[in-house]
């Protein structure tokens, strides 16, 4: 039988994972498969896996594939076999763990949002910033920029396909709060989440919208609500979006539901709508963009596909049209099965790693960098103003420029 010569084999990538709930899970998902699916010039290994909880994390190891466990997560930013970490905690430790892990000489994966304020977003930006002169890498995990039909989407819209934009309007629908018996977990506490719908979901549409338009919002009116103020405090551990709570009832201190306008830097309008109340909708991620010449529409339900409307065909004939985003020159699919064959949320995971690990390889900057995130997250932060001053259009901070 052949064997394989390890002198051929690509240098290992050792990865540190910090949290192993929902988040945790996925980003397993996607470092255990990725290397199995696409050729790599760096060979990701799941070396440890951090959590306060040892008998959790060493179980969460077990399940998904790491190592070794640490407690603490700073025992792990120094371990010599890990050369990247991945953090999937809640946004309260996102800047502390970023920035030591970066002057810790680590590459660093950041789950969205980036932070849970603008000033938290500037320290990991200009933490990240530096670490570059050093050649550390640092990359913010919006994963559905890797579902293939929107990276697709994007490359449509680069080229020109939609001619100039004109509008751009996303929604983001989950149900998973409608209970109001539903417990007060991490993610209904502005000390650890920062916010709630605007976010956790608000997050990804503000993203998606200035990735797939390719420029930044300057400016939104906005309008939020929490539609169940007090809930009953957590009653043992929290998994994904499932828990339980007890008698006890505290406060709910952060948004349901968070509807914004916006203009693009082109002039292009915006719409948005992110929430947590949207009986029926377990998931719901739709999004339409207007041009000039054609539109493309996108729902994640059907994340395998993408509507495009080419406005320059004989009014006749013309109309959307529906792609099947599985053929091997789409983005992505060049490693994954024949035509036809579906993917899942899960591959995005596994996009993301490839990503990350090619730009590691070659030195190039990954995107989305953290800061993008900072990008985003002004964004956020000029929401919630807009919405504390009775949706008054609200300009978003811009960068600063470079000096040098």
């Amino acid at each position: 039988m052949e064997q394989r010569d390890s002198r051929t084999a690509p240098p290992a990538l050792g990865v540190g994972m910090v949290g192993y709930a929902f988040m945790g899970a996925a980003h397993s998902q996607g470092w255990r498969t990725v290397g199995h699916v696409f050729d790599l010039p760096l060979r990701p290994v799941m070396a440890a896996i951090a959590g306060r909880d040892a008998h959790a994390v060493r179980a969460a190891a077990d399940k998904h594939g790491w190592a070794a466990t640490e407690t603490d997560w700073r025992a792990l930013i120094v371990r010599d076999d890990v050369q990247l970490v991945d953090i999937c905690t809640p946004g309260d430790s996102h800047a502390e763990i970023a920035i030591a892990a970066l002057e810790a000489g680590k590459h660093v994966l950041c789950e969205k949002p980036l932070a849970n304020s603008v000033a938290e977003a500037e320290a990991m930006t200009a933490a990240a910033e530096a670490a570059r002169s050093r050649g550390q890498l640092a990359m913010v995990g919006f994963n559905y920029r890797r579902v293939p039909a929107l990276a697709f989407a994007r490359r449509l819209i680069a080229d020109g396909r939609l001619g100039t934009l004109r509008h751009v309007r996303v929604n983001y629908l989950q149900d998973w709060l409608v209970d109001p018996d539903f417990p007060l977990t991490w993610r209904l506490q502005r000390e650890h989440a920062g916010s709630g719908a605007l976010g956790d979901l608000g997050a990804h549409i503000v993203d998606l919208a200035q990735y797939l338009a390719g420029e930044e919002l300057v400016g939104v009116s906005a309008q939020m609500e929490t539609f169940v103020r007090h809930r009953p405090r957590l009653d043992g551990a929290s998994s994904g979006l499932t828990a339980s709570g007890g008698t006890r009832h505290g406060p709910v201190t952060v948004d349901d539901a968070a509807v914004f306008t916006g203009r693009l830097a082109s002039g292009a309008l915006a719409t948005f709508e992110a929430t947590r109340m949207a009986t029926g909708r377990k998931n719901a991620l739709h999004l339409e963009i207007n041009g000039e010449s054609g539109s493309l529409a996108f729902d994640l339900e059907r994340l395998n596909e993408l509507s495009f409307h080419d406005h320059r065909e004989p009014a006749a004939t013309a109309g959307f049209r529906r792609i099947v985003v599985t053929e091997a020159d789409h983005p992505y699919l060049e490693a994954w099965w024949p035509p036809g064959h579906a993917l899942g949320y899960e591959h995005t995971f596994a996009h993301q790693a490839r990503d990350l690990v090619e730009a590691i390889a070659s030195g190039t900057d990954p995107m989305p960098s953290f800061a993008d995130g900072l990008q985003v997250q002004r964004v956020l932060a000029a929401v919630e103003e807009s919405a504390q001053k009775n949706s008054v259009y609200t300009p978003v901070q811009a960068a600063e420029p470079e000096v040098g």
